[in-house]
């Protein structure tokens, strides 16, 4: 080989070196290139979602992760085992199904399904909207809003839309896949022999006002001839009803009307309770209402959402929560059924500026100090309860701390009553995120907050200037007051009916009520609130103020703007206990017939990893999988009394603070 072809071979090698680098750094070029652009298109595509669908994608990941972590908790490596169960146990003892067994649900925890819908709700027929895994909720966040939203003229479907109630026991048996409402206590019961022969979910479109379910769907007809059916294919064995949270006021509700005269009425005569039913056993029931109600329609908050807020307040209150809160007040203050847990007894019951009946409670009472109850016979009366520096709980809704703990002679405050409305152009660039507060204008709002404090009987005024066309509805199908004389004609009148505190029980003397609820949990009492911190037109112009704090003071129960006292978390014990405890107690006007009552309280333990949730829970909820509830239900459908269960069982001060109310019976 010469030396020139071994040249030509060394510069060929170059060039083909050459090449296959200028190769590479193109392929290099263009691939980064790509890349850059693939970023590009993956901003420009991802600023094309709006905030609103940002959350609930947020909020879907968050609730994946929780569904997997409930599913673990509840698994049966983790759970008791089922030898251990009530339902098991008195099997063993020779218990066995005897009175028919009525379940009817709350507010919230009832599955809803569409039935008719618009374009968007496409491919959704009898899917549930409510109640199951959620996932139409991020994937279709507004149409979803639209679809659970009724009337606001009417109370009652939008045109071109139907949500109906899911039937069946499976209708609350379970709220979300691993997290149960009725489900234990339902297999705690067929452990003894019932089946859907002897035992009834009454479910019902928790979102309507109560007289509007039987106007709409005939849900007190069907309740009604379920219970005749049962009754009557069962030997003639009276009904034990269990009705949990707003179900208990729906429950009471229905007894008025079964017995009224048609049409409003149901026709059954003023001895069909008598003839129909053995025991009401009320679960968390909110019979005079709780201070909760009046902060979700007043700013669509309760303490979670508040502390929420104040824990990241640069993203959740502006970018992800505040739209999404505006379109929840939308929808919720569409639902009247909200109205019915306003609070019932205005001060005399809730207390005012400057006294309520649970003033000195201590919130961090020990819990040496709460593990015995008290047996009480009909009359009977408990032990003072440990006090300490006075919260001024009466005073629901403060615009101040300072104003919170003043001196009611200290207070200086205008009528919001007679103040003018403003007017702002929020009208025409809110759309879809418009709430009754645009109607207001600033000099509305300012005339809100000047009012500085507000009680039991001054949050109805509230109310009704802040929400005129919510409240029309709610007026027309609920009362809040008492009644100074019950015989009067105007109580015969439906919307008087599931206030406690406007009507008479049924002549039935041998029917039982009991109230059975969780204690020993903080539960939202009253709150500080501020005027928001902007300018936006569209926006809440009210949230609770989560500066508000006590610090370190042990026996303080203020906390993030939020006053609490003893409950299950959501309803007050004054709420759930009094009417058992005093109010209904032995023969009153409330009750002529002398219904015998009982209050039996479950004070709250919090789970472990070895029990399971709600073994000893009396959080509102959870309690419905709390053994020893569990065990006093399926032994009074098993025959039992109030009596045989050992009369009341007391935890709380209760019967202190019945005391402390002065209430003519």
């Amino acid at each position: 080989m010469s030396s020139s072809s071994v040249v030509v071979s060394k510069e060929e090698s170059s060039n083909s070196s050459s090449h296959e680098n200028e190769s590479e750094d193109g392929k290099k070029y263009v691939n980064q290139k790509k890349t850059s652009t693939k970023e590009t298109t993956s901003k420009r595509e991802g600023s094309r979602f709006s905030c609103i669908h940002n959350c609930f994608w947020f909020i879907g990941c968050v609730y994946s992760i929780w569904c997997l972590l409930f599913f673990l908790y509840n698994a049966k490596l983790t759970g008791p085992s089922p030898d251990l169960s009530p339902g098991v146990r008195l099997r063993k003892e020779g218990l066995v199904a005897k009175h028919p067994v009525v379940l009817v649900p709350g507010i919230i925890t009832g599955g809803l399904e569409l039935w008719e819908g618009h374009s968007c709700a496409e491919g959704l027929f009898r899917e549930r909207l409510w109640g199951g895994t959620f996932g139409e909720v991020y994937k279709r966040p507004l149409c979803w809003v639209q679809h659970m939203s009724l009337n606001n003229e009417t109370g009652l479907d939008p045109d071109g839309i139907r949500v109906r109630p899911v039937p069946g026991l499976v209708a609350a048996d379970y709220f979300a896949p691993g997290y149960f409402v009725w489900a234990v206590l339902i297999e705690n019961l067929t452990r003894i022999g019932y089946e859907d022969k002897n035992m009834y979910m009454a479910a019902y479109d928790w979102r309507i006002s109560f007289q509007n379910t039987e106007v709409r769907d005939q849900t007190l007809s069907r309740i009604k001839s379920n219970i005749e059916l049962m009754v009557a294919t069962n030997g003639g064995k009276k009904a034990v009803v269990i009705p949990h949270s707003m179900g208990a006021l729906y429950f009471l509700h229905f007894i008025k009307w079964v017995e009224a005269p048609a049409p409003m009425g149901g026709g059954g005569g003023p001895d069909w309770c008598a003839k129909h039913i053995k025991a009401v056993m009320n679960i968390g029931g909110p019979f005079l209402g709780v201070p909760k109600a009046v902060s979700g329609l007043f700013s669509s908050e309760a303490k979670d959402v508040a502390v929420a807020r104040a824990i990241a307040p640069g993203v959740l209150a502006k970018d992800l929560l505040r739209l999404p809160l505006q379109h929840l007040m939308r929808m919720t203050r569409t639902w009247d059924s909200t109205m019915s847990m306003i609070p019932k007894g205005g001060d005399t019951i809730w207390g005012g500026l400057d006294w309520s009946p649970e003033e000195g409670y201590n919130c961090n009472l020990k819990k040496e100090n709460r593990n015995s109850y008290q047996v009480v016979d009909q009359n009977g009366t408990a032990s003072e309860g440990c006090t300490t520096r006075m919260a001024h709980y009466g005073r629901i809704i403060s615009f101040g701390k300072d104003v919170a703990e003043a001196d009611p002679s200290e207070i200086e405050r205008s009528d919001f009553r007679d103040a003018l409305k403003g007017h702002n152009l929020a009208n025409s660039t809110c759309d879809d995120l418009w709430t009754e507060y645009q109607d207001m204008g600033f000099a509305g709002i300012k005339a809100v907050a000047d009012y500085k404090v507000y009680t039991a009987g001054s949050v109805i005024y509230l109310l009704r200037f802040v929400a005129p066309k919510m409240m029309k509805r709610g007026d027309a199908h609920f009362s809040h007051g008492i009644a100074d004389n019950l015989d009067d004609p105007l109580y015969d009148h439906y919307k008087y009916w599931s206030n406690p505190l406007e009507t008479k029980l049924p002549n039935a003397p041998d029917m039982e009520i009991f109230s059975m609820y969780g204690v020993g949990i903080p539960t939202e009492r009253s709150y500080i609130y501020k005027l928001t911190p902007t300018s936006d037109q569209c926006y809440i112009p009210f949230q609770v103020d989560t500066s508000a704090d006590s610090g370190k003071e042990e026996a303080s129960c203020l906390k993030g703007g939020v006053y609490t006292t003893d409950g299950d978390e959501t309803v007050p014990v004054v709420s759930a206990g009094y009417m058992c405890a005093k109010g209904w107690r032995g023969t009153t006007r409330f009750n002529p017939s002398g219904i015998r009552t009982y209050n039996r309280e479950y004070d709250h333990a919090p789970p472990n990893l070895l029990e399971g949730r709600g073994l000893k829970s009396g959080a509102h909820v959870d309690i419905m999988g709390n053994f020893a509830l569990i065990e006093d239900v399926v032994r009074v459908a098993a025959g039992a009394t109030g009596e045989e269960l050992g009369g009341d069982q007391v935890h709380s001060d209760i019967f202190k603070w019945s005391e402390k109310i002065n209430l003519r019976l």
